[in-house]
């Protein structure tokens, strides 16, 4: 069978050969063909539920294969609003200047002084009459004087500072062995304790020999058990020793503990709001657990400050002592005519009280009769429990 082509069928042919190649050689001539068709026909849409037309309405994400490219629009920040640096808007703390004579409070320690250190600071921020000197370590004691020996060092301080007061906050580094005699005592030990007491007694002579007054503050309670353990039987030492000086001992324990005694990380702060009040560590205070430390401590300071010299309240801001409020207060007598004792009220009475209203007594009080006869006392007349006869009165006539 022979296949027949007419003309009409060879044009047929020709047009559909050649119209896919001129299409392409079109699209490489001009090179400002828009290709955004060519692109978008490449994108697909993603299905949206019913769920995400009723609630993401507004959400519209395209998927487009890999030879699409997607820009990205930054959407701008909102510029936060300038917060000023006013301390009455912020509620920021005032720094006042000290006065020139205001007395100065010194705290040595470890790190458990250095942070009531910190908390005095703030707490004695407002205060222009006092002035919280630090002379802290954070890694000594009483046990390795190689490090730093407190008494000798102690001495040095008191007379370049001069203080007012002197607070102690030690012991926290000190559970471990100390030479005694050039001998190692293991901790706890009879030699060893004896020894500890002759450095704790050394300090306080510091104080007494200058005619210092001091506080001597006790540890809190740690983390570890056997840690708290050891800082309630040094708080007993620090206690009786401090005391039997004429010094005082303040017992910061129960701040910083539950009701059994025992460790706690959070609490209430000194406005009794609950607050983190210890490091992770166990050891260590928090900002609220250093102003709390310093509450326990800012009375004492405060009395001892008052002691022999005019309180800080009466110091003004010029720097002097406000003469009334130092010196005696001295009125005019005026003579008056004596009050007569038999006339007090002055209307010509003969008598102090009017012999009707007293009561006469028998010596022997309600208490006495119910006690020692069982008995009770009359309830008044005319009151609802006053359950004695009456008798009635016969009518006239």
């Amino acid at each position: 069978m022979m296949l027949i082509v007419t003309r009409s069928h060879r044009a047929g042919l020709v047009t559909k050969c050649l119209l896919p190649l001129l299409a392409a050689a079109f699209l490489i001539l001009d090179p400002a063909f828009n290709y955004s068709g060519v692109a978008h026909a490449q994108e697909v849409r993603e299905r949206r539920s019913i769920i995400d037309m009723i609630f993401r309405p507004n959400r519209r994400k395209k998927v487009t294969n890999a030879n699409t490219s997607v820009i990205r629009v930054k959407r701008p920040r909102r510029k936060k609003s300038k917060t000023t640096s006013d301390p009455a808007v912020t509620g920021a703390e005032i720094e006042i200047a000290k006065l020139p004579e205001a007395k100065k409070v010194m705290v040595i320690g470890d790190f458990m002084g250095s942070a009531l250190a910190d908390g005095l600071e703030v707490a004695f921020a407002p205060d222009a009459g006092i002035i919280i000197e630090t002379r802290t370590d954070g890694s000594s004691g009483l046990v390795r004087t190689d490090h730093l020996d407190w008494p000798q060092t102690l001495t040095t301080y008191v007379g370049e500072v001069k203080p007012a007061v002197i607070v102690i906050m030690l012991g926290a580094n000190d559970r471990q062995q100390m030479s005694v005699n050039g001998k190692k005592e293991k901790y706890q030990t009879e030699a060893w304790n004896a020894e500890y007491e002759k450095r704790i007694a050394a300090i306080i002579e510091i104080a007494k020999q200058n005619k210092t007054p001091f506080l001597w503050v006790g540890l809190p309670a740690f983390s570890s058990p056997s840690l708290s353990a050891d800082a309630a039987i040094l708080n007993n030492l620090y206690r009786v020793k401090s005391e039997t000086a004429g010094g005082e001992f303040i017992d910061i324990w129960d701040g910083f503990a539950d009701e059994n005694g025992k460790f706690i990380a959070s609490g209430s702060d000194m406005n009794g709001q609950p607050v983190r009040l210890r490091g992770s560590d166990g050891l260590s205070f928090t900002k609220a657990g250093k102003r709390k430390v310093a509450f326990y401590v800012e009375k004492s300071i405060r009395k001892l400050i008052g002691v022999g010299v005019p309180a800080i309240s009466q110091l003004n801001p010029a720097g002097t002592i406000d003469s009334k409020a130092t010196s005696p207060t001295i009125t005019n007598i005026v003579a008056v005519p004596p009050i007569s004792l038999v006339d007090p009220e002055l209307d010509g009475s003969s008598q102090l009280l009017d012999q009707a209203s007293v009561p006469k007594a028998s010596g022997i009080t309600p208490r006495d009769k119910l006690i020692e006869k069982g008995e009770t006392v009359d309830a008044p007349e005319g009151r609802v429990d006053d359950f004695k006869w009456k008798p009635i009165a016969k009518p006239a006539g």
